[in-house]
């Protein structure tokens, strides 16, 4: 993920910062506790297209906000 590209990229829902996921090609809001699906290289930030976090994930964001 282009870091140009996700220090301007929003949540679409909280207008929070997102997190890029390596693992799962995803773009995590800790707010909204949405991870938004990368494509092809494009972030598909729909929140119909959107997964819900899990509670683990949500913790981890909160400690990557901590660092």
């Amino acid at each position: 993920m282009d870091k140009k590209l996700l220090d301007i990229l929003v949540c679409p829902v909280s207008k929070a910062p997102l997190h890029y996921h390596r693992e799962t090609n995803e773009l995590f809001c800790a707010v909204s506790g949405l991870a938004y699906p990368i494509r092809d290289d494009i972030p598909v930030m729909l929140e119909t297209e959107a997964r819900r976090l899990t509670e683990e994930e949500r913790e981890y964001l909160r400690k990557q906000a901590r660092k």
